[in-house]
C-alpha cells in the first residue's frame, strides 16, 4: 500500500565571506547576519501551513489569503468552505509565491465535499492553481486577475494537470478527507508535475506531465473550486498578446460544487515567503483634517462575531503611545470612524490603529496599521492637490500611477467618484441579498484601498460616490426616492432614483465618506438616505464637497417627448436646447445651493481660496461623429492616430452630463463664482479644463474635469468647426463654443484619446491619467497639470497632455464684465482682509473675497447703492461701508477704512 509522502524541504544554505580581525568582531557579524535573517521579507525554500483557527466563523479568511470573491467563501471549524457555486472561486495565498529560479514544489490540501453525496454532482473541479500571474506583475493584480495552471479533480473523480487525462483511476465518492498532493521538479527546460490522490493513508490515483513550461511555476498560489466545464490548457503560459491572457472559466454563480479545504501545505526551494504581503485585519483607513476636527474611518473586513467588534486609535507623544478612542466596527460598512476634536494642526502626529485578531492558537495577536497626521500647510507657499476618477481595475494596483503621484508631493487627495465600477475584481455584480452584496461592494472597494493605501497612510483625502459605486451606470438621485418597481436596467435608473436598498446605499457612503467633515445639514432625504455636502478647510483653502447627483432630476420623467434611453435623447426631432429645461428640473437642489451660498460667503479660518469638489463638471464636453449621437457609440469609438482630427463631430446630448437641467446648472455657477471658486471633478472619462459662462463667455470659474484612471468609456472633443476667440495657434477644438445642451464654454485644453502603440492598448490608448492642480498662496494663481499615466513625471521627458500645463488667477473665477465700479477701497492696520460686496437694493451679497495686500477696487455689474464689509472673519473685526455710490469705469475714488 502506497502511503503519503512526507513532503521535506531543502532549505538554501546562504554563505557570506568576511574578514575580521577578531573573535569579537566575528562575533558581532554573527549576530548581525542573525537579526538580518530575522527581518527579511523574503525567504525561500520554507515550509509553510494554513493556520486557521478553529474556534472563529467569518467571510474573510485571514490577512495571509485574499479570496475570489469574497463573499463566496468562508472561514469555518479550522477550515474554508466554498459556500457559494460558480466559476473559478478561488483562494489566493498572499504571503507566498513561487520564485524565478529552478527549484522543486510540493504542496498538498484536505478537501472534502460540503453538500451530501447522494446529490449528483455537477460538472466542475477542485484543486490548486500554480503559477497565478496579472498583466501588471504585481502580487496583487496575481491575486485578482491572474491566470494559472489549474491541477486538481474533476467532480466525475477524474485527475488532471491542466488537461484531461484518462490514463489514471477513477476516484469514487465520498468526496471526504481526500489530500491532493501536487509535486513538481525540474526536468531540463521543462517540469515533471505529479498529482496524487490520498485517502487514510491510501493512495487513490495519480497522474504526471513532463512536459509543463517552466513558466508556469513562477507566480502565486491558490485554491480552486469551480463549476462548470473545464477548458483544456496548454502546457506553454499564453502571451499578453495571445488575445487569451484573460483565460479563466466562467465565473457565474450556480451550480452545486462546493467543497472545503484544510491542512494546506507549501514547501520546496521553489517556494518564496513575503511576509509584507499581509492584507488586513485593519485594510487601509482615510482621514481628513478641517478647523480642527481630525475625522478617521478605518476600513475592515468581515470579521466574525466571535472577533473583536472594535478599533482603537492612538497617537504618539514623545515616546510613548496614548489611545484617543475606540470605535466600535459597522455591522454592514465594516468601517470604524473616529473623530477628534481641538487636533493640534501645526505639527505631524503619528497614529496607529489597533486590533486585536484570534490567532490559530487561540491567542489574542495585536495588529497595527501606522500612518501620520499632517500639520496643516499653513506656511506652504503652494498647496498641491491630486486628482482621480474613474477608478476600474485594469490597471490594478497602478503601481506607475501611485509612484507618479508621490513624485508631486501632494498635500491632498481628491477621488471624485467611481472608485469602484460593477465589474471590478471580475466575477460580475451580485445585488441581493443585502448582506451579500454589502460584501460583494466591499470586495470592490478593498482593491481601491490596496491600491493607494501608500499614498492614503498619510495624506489626507477625500473621496465622494458617483454612479457606479452605487451600480448604476448613471444615477438620477431624485432626492432619494427608489427606482420604479418592476424595472431593471437602464429602465430602471432612466426613471430616477435608486436602484440598491437604502440600507445599502448608505453603506457605500460611509465606506467613502464617514471620514469626511460633518455635514452642513445632516437631515436625510427619501427612504432614510444620508447626506455629506460639506466644507472642509485646509490650509487656507475651503473646499466645498457637494452631491452633483444625489438631488438630480431624472429626465425620463420629465421629457417623455425626448424618449430618453440612459439619458440620451432617442428622439432626433427633440429640440434639447430649446425643450429639455422644463420647470421643476433640478440639479444640486435647493439644500445644496443655499449650502453654496453661505459657504462662498464664509472666508473664516484664514481662507484665501474656493474650490468646490463634485463628481462632475457642469458642462457637455463630448463630441461624437454627427451620424451617431447616441451613447452606444461612445465605447466604440476608434482611437485616432496621432495628428488625426475627425472632420464630421458634432457636440452631443448627454443628459447624464451636468450640463443638465440647464438653468439648475446656471444657478450653481452663480452661487460659485459668488466665491470667486475653482472647480474640481471628474466622471467625463476625458480631460479637460474649461471656464464656463452664464450670461457670457469666461463670465464664470474654471473647472478642470480630470481624466480616468482607466477608461472603460472613451470619448472626444473634436467639434468640426473651431472655436471662436482662440489663442494664436491653439488647437480648433479649443475657444468659445456651446456644448450639446446649449451651455456657453470656454475650452483650454482637452485629452483626445489617441493611438500611442503602448500595450495593453485599452489602458494606454484610451487617454488615462490624473490631475495635479497647484494653488499658490502668494500670486492666487492655480496651475492646472493633466499627466497621462504613462509619464514619468519624475524624468526630465516627461510630457503632460498637450495644452497643458493650464494657468488661472482666483479672480478669473468670476470673470464676468463690470458695468460699474465702487470705490477703490485702502485698508490701514490690516493685511489681506476680507470684502464683501452687497446689493443696497435687495440685501443680496455680490460676492466675497479675501484680498492680496491692502487695496481692492471692487467691480459691480450694475449702477446702485453698495454696502462693503471689510475685515477678517477670524478675528470678529469688521468695518462697513454703507452707502457706496456705483461709478462709471473712467471714474476714480478712494476710501480708507482704518483698523
Amino acid at each position: 500500500m502506497s502511503t503519503i509522502p512526507k513532503i521535506r524541504l531543502a532549505s538554501p544554505v546562504r554563505t557570506f565571506v568576511l574578514r575580521v580581525s577578531n573573535v569579537a568582531s566575528c562575533i558581532s557579524i554573527v549576530v548581525v547576519l542573525i537579526n538580518l535573517a530575522g527581518c527579511a521579507s523574503l525567504t525561500s525554500g520554507a515550509d509553510f501551513q494554513s493556520r486557521w483557527p478553529k474556534g472563529i466563523e467569518r467571510t474573510w479568511i485571514g490577512p495571509e489569503y485574499w479570496a475570489n470573491p469574497l463573499q463566496d467563501w468562508q472561514l469555518k471549524a479550522g477550515r474554508i468552505e466554498c459556500v457559494t457555486s460558480g466559476g473559478d472561486r478561488n483562494v489566493f495565498w498572499l504571503t507566498c509565491e513561487l520564485g524565478d529560479e529552478p527549484g522543486t514544489l510540493n504542496m498538498s490540501v484536505v478537501i472534502g465535499r460540503l453538500d451530501n453525496d447522494n446529490q449528483m454532482l455537477d460538472q466542475g473541479w477542485v484543486g490548486f492553481k500554480l503559477g497565478v500571474r496579472g498583466e501588471f506583475n504585481d502580487y496583487r493584480d496575481n491575486a485578482v486577475r491572474g491566470v494559472g495552471l489549474r491541477a486538481g479533480m474533476h467532480t466525475a473523480g477524474q485527475l488532471f494537470i491542466g488537461k484531461h487525462d484518462d490514463s489514471a483511476a477513477n476516484i469514487k465518492p465520498p468526496f471526504r478527507d481526500i489530500r491532493l498532493v501536487l509535486s513538481a521538479v525540474p526536468r531540463g527546460r521543462k517540469y515533471l508535475v505529479t498529482l496524487t490522490a490520498y485517502k487514510e493513508g491510501r493512495k487513490l490515483s495519480e497522474i504526471s506531465r513532463n512536459d509543463i513550461d517552466t513558466d508556469w511555476l513562477i507566480g502565486g498560489v491558490a485554491l480552486a473550486c469551480s463549476h462548470g466545464k473545464v477548458s483544456d490548457a496548454s502546457n506553454r503560459r499564453p502571451k499578453i498578446d495571445d488575445g487569451n491572457w484573460g483565460f479563466r472559466e466562467g465565473t457565474g454563480r450556480g451550480g452545486n460544487v462546493r467543497f472545503w479545504f484544510k491542512d494546506w501545505k507549501l514547501s520546496g526551494s521553489k517556494v518564496e515567503v513575503h511576509k509584507e504581503r499581509v492584507f488586513g485585519p485593519i485594510l487601509f483607513a482615510q482621514h481628513t483634517l478641517s478647523s480642527g476636527v481630525m475625522k478617521m474611518t478605518a476600513q475592515m473586513p468581515p470579521v466574525g462575531k466571535q472577533d473583536s467588534q472594535f478599533v482603537e486609535l492612538q497617537i504618539k507623544k514623545q515616546t510613548r503611545w496614548v489611545s484617543i478612542g475606540k470605535a466600535e466596527i459597522d455591522s454592514m460598512a465594516r468601517t470604524a470612524t473616529f473623530r477628534s476634536e481641538n487636533w493640534d494642526s501645526s505639527k505631524n502626529t503619528p497614529y496607529r490603529l489597533v486590533y486585536e485578531l484570534t490567532g490559530a492558537d487561540g491567542k489574542i495577536e495585536k495588529h497595527y496599521f501606522r500612518g501620520t497626521i499632517r500639520s496643516q500647510p499653513w506656511q506652504k507657499e503652494e498647496i498641491v492637490v491630486a486628482v482621480f476618477t474613474g477608478n476600474n481595475d485594469l490597471g490594478f494596483p497602478n503601481n506607475d500611477f501611485v509612484k507618479h503621484v508621490e513624485y508631486h508631493k501632494p498635500d491632498l487627495l481628491f477621488f471624485s467618484g467611481d472608485q469602484i465600477y460593477e465589474g471590478v475584481g471580475g466575477f460580475d455584480v451580485q445585488r441581493s441579498p443585502v448582506e451579500k452584496a454589502c460584501i460583494d461592494y466591499l470586495r470592490k472597494w478593498y482593491l481601491y484601498g490596496w491600491a493607494y493605501r501608500k499614498l492614503l497612510r498619510d495624506i489626507p483625502a477625500i473621496s465622494i460616490p458617483d454612479d457606479h459605486d452605487v451600480y448604476h451606470g448613471n444615477l438620477w438621485g431624485a432626492g432619494g426616492r427608489p427606482t420604479v418597481k418592476g424595472l431593471t436596467g437602464h429602465e430602471a435608473q432612466d426613471t430616477g432614483g435608486y436602484k440598491m436598498p437604502p440600507e445599502w446605499v448608505n453603506m457605500v457612503q460611509r465606506t467613502q465618506t464617514n471620514h469626511l467633515p460633518d455635514p452642513y445639514d445632516p437631515t436625510p432625504i427619501q427612504q432614510g438616505i444620508g447626506v455629506y455636502y460639506c466644507q472642509m478647510n485646509y490650509g487656507g483653502i475651503s473646499f466645498a464637497i457637494i452631491e452633483d447627483r444625489k438631488f438630480k432630476s431624472a429626465p425620463k420623467m420629465l421629457l417623455p417627448e425626448a424618449k430618453i434611453w440612459n439619458g440620451w435623447p432617442q428622439n432626433r426631432n427633440f429640440n434639447v436646447r430649446e425643450e429639455a429645461d422644463v420647470p421643476g428640473a433640478k440639479l444640486l437642489g435647493d439644500r445644496q445651493l443655499e449650502f453654496l451660498r453661505d459657504w462662498a460667503a464664509d472666508w473664516s479660518n484664514g481662507t484665501w481660496m474656493k474650490v468646490v469638489l463634485s463628481q462632475t463638471i457642469f458642462a457637455n464636453v463630448a463630441t461624437l461623429p454627427a451620424r451617431e449621437m447616441s451613447d452606444v457609440n461612445v465605447p466604440k469609438l476608434r482611437i485616432l492616430e496621432q495628428g488625426e482630427y475627425p472632420g464630421n463631430d458634432k457636440p452631443v446630448t448627454d443628459l447624464d452630463s451636468n450640463g443638465w437641467p440647464q438653468t439648475g446648472r446656471n444657478k450653481a455657477l452663480r452661487e460659485m463664482r459668488r466665491g470667486f471658486a475653482f472647480h474640481l471633478a471628474g466622471d467625463q472619462h476625458l480631460g479637460s479644463t474649461i471656464q464656463y459662462g452664464v450670461e457670457d463667455w469666461r463670465d464664470a470659474g474654471f473647472a478642470f474635469c480630470v481624466p480616468a484612471v482607466s477608461n472603460v468609456w472613451p470619448r472626444r472633443w473634436c467639434p468640426s468647426e473651431p472655436g471662436a476667440n482662440r489663442k494664436p495657434g491653439s488647437p480648433k477644438y479649443t475657444g468659445d463654443f456651446e456644448d450639446g445642451l446649449g451651455n456657453k464654454i470656454t475650452v483650454h485644453a482637452v485629452s483626445n484619446p489617441v493611438y500611442t502603440g503602448l500595450q495593453p492598448s485599452r489602458l494606454y490608448d484610451r487617454a488615462t491619467g490624473y490631475g495635479i492642480v497647484r494653488f499658490n498662496r502668494k500670486n492666487r494663481q492655480i496651475t492646472i497639470e493633466c499627466w497621462p499615466r504613462l509619464s514619468d513625471p519624475s524624468k526630465p521627458a516627461a510630457r503632460q497632455y498637450p495644452g497643458w500645463p493650464v494657468t488661472a488667477n482666483q479672480m478669473d473665477n468670476y470673470g464676468r464684465k463690470a458695468s460699474a465700479y465702487l470705490p477703490t477701497v485702502e485698508v490701514t492696520g490690516m493685511t489681506d482682509p476680507v470684502i464683501q460686496v452687497i446689493d443696497e437694493d435687495n440685501g443680496e451679497i455680490v460676492y466675497t473675497l479675501r484680498i492680496k495686500g491692502h487695496t481692492f477696487r471692487p467691480k459691480v455689474f450694475k449702477a446702485g447703492t453698495y454696502s462693503v464689509k471689510v475685515g477678517k472673519p477670524e478675528t470678529e473685526r469688521f468695518k462697513t461701508l454703507r452707502g457706496l455710490k456705483s461709478l462709471p469705469p473712467g471714474k476714480t475714488k478712494t476710501v480708507t477704512v482704518k483698523f
